[in-house]
């Protein structure tokens, strides 16, 4: 079952809660190509209610958007008065519902992505914002090295202007990091420097004849 959704157009700013989370890679950005892509959903079922403009996939949902990918065991999806449209993904009891996003890169630069998990994950169309909520986590790759990884209670990302925020929540069972937030960075890369010229060889040596006894 495929779901056609409108594109958003305007966005709202988010607060920053982890300041160290603008160090990831502010010179790629989310694939500006998505924001106009068809969103399209498959799954095993669907309950579609015209009044409250709200539709429910459930069982192994996968929701498309360009580079972007959401899957989960549920998928429901509301349209608001202006025709934006928004989905909550939910995983399985104990599992964690996926969220994958190419970056935009420099030419020649190799293919960035984020992916992130969490037991729920919301996706604002409107805003053009996604959240990961309860045990969320959330990695960015070079190619397929993994560069950076942030874990906590609520993870937020917004595709328009590129930031994360990340916010700790109190301990659980489920929590490894005892409801506090972590990140791994990875340093940032530079341009390389300028070549040092290697040193001129040094001129081979010749015979002399004035050496080991010449004409007296």
């Amino acid at each position: 079952m495929n779901a056609r959704f409108v594109p958003p157009m305007n966005h709202r700013l988010l607060s920053l809660s982890l300041c160290a989370a603008l160090a990831l890679a502010p010179a790629a950005r989310a694939e500006k190509a998505d924001r106009n892509k068809p969103m399209n959903i498959e799954a095993d079922a669907l309950r579609h209610d015209e009044l409250q403009q709200t539709t429910v996939f459930t069982g192994h949902v996968v929701m498309t958007k360009g580079s972007i990918v959401l899957r989960g065991a549920r998928l429901e999806v509301h349209q608001d008065p202006d025709g934006y449209q928004s989905g909550i993904v939910t995983a399985e009891a104990g599992k964690r519902a996926f969220f994958r996003q190419k970056r935009d890169t420099a030419p020649g630069a190799p293919d960035e992505f984020v992916e992130g998990e969490a037991e729920r994950i919301e996706y604002d169309g409107r805003a053009d914002v996604v959240r990961l909520i309860r045990r969320g986590e959330l990695r960015r790759y070079r190619g397929a090295t993994l560069s950076d990884e942030l874990t906590g209670a609520r993870i937020v990302y917004s595709n328009v202007t590129d930031v994360f925020t990340v916010e700790g929540g109190a301990p659980t069972a489920n929590t490894s990091a005892g409801g506090r937030v972590r990140a791994v960075i990875a340093p940032r890369e530079t341009a390389p420097s300028a070549a040092t010229p290697a040193p001129a060889p040094a001129p081979a040596l010749r015979p002399s004849s004035e050496l080991g006894g010449g004409k007296q």
